[in-house]
């Protein structure tokens, strides 16, 4: 398959010259355009290396991968956190060093939705198994060929992309080894995720699922809260309790505000 690729490098201001040019191709991010035959268009990616990347003593070493749905919103918020987790710079070494690998989706509820609901308006919903299929068999692989990469991958994404997440979990033959959903749209087709829960493989309560939930008000409680809830409750009654999931409440964040925390203590989670 013929890709097409364009790589940006975005270079940070150090002074001297000399002595930062290693450091800016550690720290640079890139930007793909790859094109997918399976999606039949250019799909847009951000990619953020470790700051260990390019440094020479490190050439061997390879590293896991976080796939981030909804790159253009979170990808700087993605980098802040997992630099401040894993780092040697920060020290604080609570996960370890990671490529990200941040999708745009300009149609999200085409990419981030298995199946329809009913609108009054035309709607492009339910291309999310494509898109999952466009990550595994396009995406994954091309990373995989052109940067050191070890087998571990955690997908992670905020509420459509969250949704995106449980179908992934839930899914048999998922390439992912953990899962961080944040304040997922449980709402969107709730009669699906409990068939697909009754249906689940026992190999998925092998895998870590991380579930943030946001304070979306009293008036939104039953269609968020209430769901993530019952949700988490189905996993563990179908599992007896093995499943590695971790449900988290974020009284004090709304659903905008969420994302930063539940990605710090997702990938905490996930890491652990």
């Amino acid at each position: 398959m013929k890709h097409t690729l364009t790589i940006l490098y975005i270079l940070f201001t150090c002074i001297p010259f000399s002595s930062c040019k290693k450091q800016i191709a550690a720290e640079s991010e890139q930007k793909l355009i790859l094109h997918s035959a399976i999606l039949n268009e250019d799909r847009v990616c951000l990619v953020s290396l470790p700051d260990s990347y390019d440094d020479t003593s490190e050439e061997g070493r390879d590293y896991p991968v976080l796939i981030l749905l909804d790159g253009a919103v979170h990808f700087k918020t993605a980098i802040g956190v997992t630099h401040f987790m894993s780092s040697p710079r920060a020290g604080n070494h609570l996960m370890p060093e990671t490529i990200i690998v941040a999708i745009e989706s300009p149609d999200r509820e085409k990419d981030l939705t298995v199946t329809k609901i009913k609108t009054a308006r035309p709607n492009t919903m339910g291309g999310g198994k494509d898109f999952l299929k466009f990550i595994q068999d396009e995406l994954i692989p091309y990373i995989d060929t052109n940067y050191r990469t070890t087998s571990h991958r955690t997908l992670a994404g905020h509420s459509l992309g969250g949704l995106l997440t449980i179908n992934a979990y839930m899914d048999k033959g998922s390439l992912f080894d953990s899962y961080l959903a944040v304040d997922p749209s449980l709402w969107w087709d709730e009669q699906l995720t409990g068939t697909k829960v009754d249906t689940i493989s026992p190999a998925s309560f092998q895998k870590k699922l991380y579930i943030a939930t946001a304070n979306q008000g009293e008036a939104k409680e039953g269609r968020n809260k209430k769901r993530h809830d019952l949700f988490f409750s189905l996993l563990q009654e179908k599992s007896a309790g093995e499943a590695r999931v971790k449900l988290e409440y974020f009284e004090e964040e709304n659903h905008r505000s969420v994302p930063l925390p539940a990605l710090y203590y997702g990938l905490k989670y996930l890491n652990e």
